[in-house]
């Protein structure tokens, strides 16, 4: 899944991801792949676990950010275009 971090508590090591209607998805440091704290506003995908407390996310890395400069020929649609003459 992807969501968007809501909230990111540094000194209680644990945020909470923003799930859209339903309630929010809480994150624990321990949870935490490639990165030591959540940014808010940035992206991460996860796993969604049921917990007695309510939603945990498991395995939360940062998502992956399409690089522009890896687009041919400047493309933003990403679909490769070849050239020719148009008529």
């Amino acid at each position: 899944m992807q969501a968007v971090v809501k909230k990111w508590f540094r000194e209680k090591s644990h945020g909470f991801l923003d799930n859209g209607t339903g309630p929010d998805v809480m994150v624990r440091k321990a949870d935490l792949v490639n990165c030591q704290y959540l940014k808010v506003g940035s992206t991460v995908d996860f796993e969604c676990h049921p917990d007695n407390r309510g939603l945990i996310a498991k395995k939360v890395k940062p998502a992956r950010q399409r690089d522009k400069k890896q687009q041919p020929n400047g493309n933003r649609s990403g679909r490769n275009h070849p050239f020719g003459v148009m008529t």
